[in-house]
C-alpha cells in the first residue's frame, strides 16, 4: 500500500493511494459542504449543484462530457450527503489525465446554462416524487425532522418541489463561490496511480486561487419526539432512534459494534428475535450514524399493521437488553464483520478514493486500515455496555408511516427503554 499527500499553494490537498493488481484509477473531488450547510431558503441547492456538475462548462457541452467518458469506457457521477459533495470518475490508468481535466473543468468553469438547469430541476422533481413513493426512504425524512427539528440536519437533502423550482442560476454561482474553497476541497485518486504524476495533473488542471475556508455549518441540537403519519400502505414502517456520539468521540467504534450486535446481520439480536423467533418483520436492522458534532442510533423495521404494537415494544426491549449483557461471541462476531466489510470495500478504487477525501476533510488525516482495525479490536465489552447505558438516557425519536394506529404510545415506548 502506497499513500501520499501533497498540499498545493492554493491549499488544495492532493492525495493518492496505489492499489496493486488494479488497472483502473478512481479520481474524486470531495468538497466539505453538503445539505447541513444550507439555510432554509437554500435547502436543496447542494444537491441541485451536484446534478448540474456534468451539464456543461465554458468549453464542453453536457453531451461532450458524456461522450468523453463513454469514448474511453469510463464512468462519472456525483453524490451529496449532509456534510459532503463528491464528484468522481473511474477510468483506465492511461486516461487519468482526461478524468482530472474534466473534473477540474467542472469545478472551475461550469456555466449552469438555463436550459440545462430547467431540465435538471425537472429530473430532481421526479426524484422527489419517486422518494415519496418509497416509504422505506420517506420515513427517514419524518425521522430526521423529529430528531433535529427546524435545523439543516432535519431537512431533506432533496428538498421540496417548490424550493428546487425556485433556485436560480445566480444562486448556484453564489453558493459554489461561498463554499467551494481549496481548504475545504480534496482531490484524491486510488488504483493504478503514480502520485508525482497525479500532483502534476492537479497543478495544471486545478489552478485554484488561494482562499479562506467558507462558512461553517449550524451546530446540531437533538430534539427527539414522536411523528406518526397515516398513509394507505400494505406495511407500517417504523424508525426508532436515540442520540449517540460524534465521529470524533472515543466511543465511535463502540457505537458501530453496538449497532452490529443489535441489528447488523442475520445473527444479530433484532434479526433473530423479530424475524426468526417471532416472524414480525421481513426487514429489521440497526445503524449508528455519526457527524462531526453529533450521532444517532437508529432502528428500522416494517411489518403488517396488526403486528405494529408487538413490533414496537420488542424493538425497545431489545435496545434495553443491550445495556444488561453482551457475550464474548457477539462482540467477536461484530468485530469480524466490521473488519471484513472494511477490507472487502477496499477492493474498489472508487471507495478508497472517497474514503481518503472524507478522512482528510473530517479528521484532517487519512486513517489507515491497520489503525482502524486496531481501534475496532481495542473495544471491550465494558465499552459497549457503558455506551448502551448512555444511549438509554436519551430522549427517544419515533417515526411511523402507514397504518400507525397499532404502534405503542410514545410514553410507553420510552418506558420500555427504562
Amino acid at each position: 500500500m502506497t499513500y501520499a499527500l501533497t498540499t498545493l499553494k492554493s491549499g488544495l490537498r492532493v492525495a493518492s493511494e496505489f492499489l496493486p493488481g488494479v488497472e483502473s484509477v478512481a479520481v474524486a473531488v470531495s468538497c466539505g459542504v453538503g445539505a447541513r450547510y444550507e439555510s432554509e431558503s437554500e435547502n436543496g441547492i447542494s444537491h441541485l449543484l451536484e446534478h448540474m456538475a456534468f451539464k456543461g462548462t465554458k468549453t464542453r457541452s453536457a453531451r461532450d462530457i458524456a461522450e468523453a467518458f463513454d469514448n474511453i469506457g469510463g464512468q462519472s457521477n456525483a453524490y451529496t450527503s449532509m456534510d459532503m459533495t463528491v464528484y468522481f470518475a473511474k477510468v483506465l490508468k492511461k486516461d487519468t489525465q482526461l478524468a482530472v481535466d474534466i473534473l477540474g473543468d467542472i469545478m472551475q468553469n461550469s456555466v449552469f446554462a438555463e436550459e440545462e438547469l430547467a431540465r435538471e430541476k425537472n429530473v430532481i422533481i421526479q426524484e422527489i416524487a419517486m422518494h415519496f413513493d418509497a416509504p422505506d426512504d420517506l420515513i427517514n425524512d419524518y425521522f430526521d425532522e423529529t430528531a433535529f427539528p427546524g435545523q439543516p440536519l432535519g431537512r431533506s437533502i432533496l428538498s421540496t418541489e417548490e424550493r428546487v423550482s425556485a433556485h436560480t442560476r445566480e444562486e448556484l454561482f453564489r453558493y459554489m463561490d461561498a463554499h467551494y474553497k481549496p481548504p475545504r476541497m480534496v482531490l484524491t485518486a486510488a488504483g493504478n496511480i503514480d502520485h508525482a504524476e497525479f500532483v502534476s495533473l492537479a497543478e495544471h488542471y486545478f489552478a485554484l486561487p488561494k482562499a479562506a475556508a467558507g462558512p461553517a455549518f449550524e451546530k446540531a441540537k437533538y430534539g427527539g419526539g414522536d411523528a406518526r403519519v397515516s398513509r394507505d400502505l400494505e406495511q407500517m414502517h417504523l424508525l426508532l432512534g436515540l442520540p449517540a456520539v460524534s465521529m470524533h468521540a472515543p466511543e465511535y467504534y463502540a457505537l458501530q459494534l453496538y449497532a452490529n450486535i443489535l441489528g447488523g446481520g442475520m445473527s444479530s439480536r433484532l434479526f433473530q428475535e423479530v424475524r426468526e423467533q417471532r416472524g414480525l418483520a421481513y426487514t429489521v436492522y440497526a445503524s449508528g450514524s455519526a457527524y462531526e458534532d453529533c450521532g444517532l442510533l437508529s432502528i428500522y423495521a416494517a411489518a403488517s399493521p396488526d403486528k405494529a404494537g408487538e413490533l414496537s415494544g420488542v424493538l425497545c426491549e431489545e435496545i434495553a437488553s443491550m445495556a444488561k449483557n453482551i457475550s464474548d461471541a457477539e462482540l467477536l462476531r461484530a468485530k469480524n464483520q466490521q473488519k471484513a466489510e472494511l477490507l472487502m470495500a477496499r477492493e474498489a478504487p472508487q471507495t478508497v478514493a472517497s474514503w481518503i477525501g472524507r478522512h482528510l476533510l473530517m479528521y484532517g488525516e487519512y486513517r489507515q486500515v491497520k489503525d482502524i482495525i486496531a481501534k475496532i479490536d481495542a473495544v471491550t465489552k465494558d465499552d459497549v455496555l457503558r455506551l448502551a447505558g448512555q444511549l438509554l438516557q436519551g430522549k427517544l425519536t419515533v417515526a411511523a408511516l402507514g397504518d400507525v394506529k397499532g404502534v405503542m404510545g410514545y410514553e410507553e415506548l420510552q418506558g420500555r427503554l427504562a
